[in-house]
């Protein structure tokens, strides 16, 4: 007698199809999100180690007119 929890079925298959492609993608999204976090760390770690070394030496940015907008 063929065991009935053996055969294959075609709705759970769906379903998990479906579910591996949204886990898939909420893994992309989430490793994105790290990585720009990480990149904003690193960023403002390299800032505060030049302002500690380098400290008044280093020439301030200079400042920026504001552009009116344009209609």
């Amino acid at each position: 007698m063929k065991n009935p929890w053996l055969s294959r079925n075609p709705f759970l298959s769906l379903w998990l199809s479906g579910a591996n492609r949204v886990l898939g993608a909420a893994q992309g999204h989430a490793k994105n999100y790290a990585r720009r976090q990480q990149g904003a760390v690193m960023n403002e770690a390299s800032r505060a180690m030049l302002e500690f070394w380098l400290g008044p030496a280093r020439p301030k940015d200079p400042i920026r007119k504001r552009r009116s907008k344009r209609r």
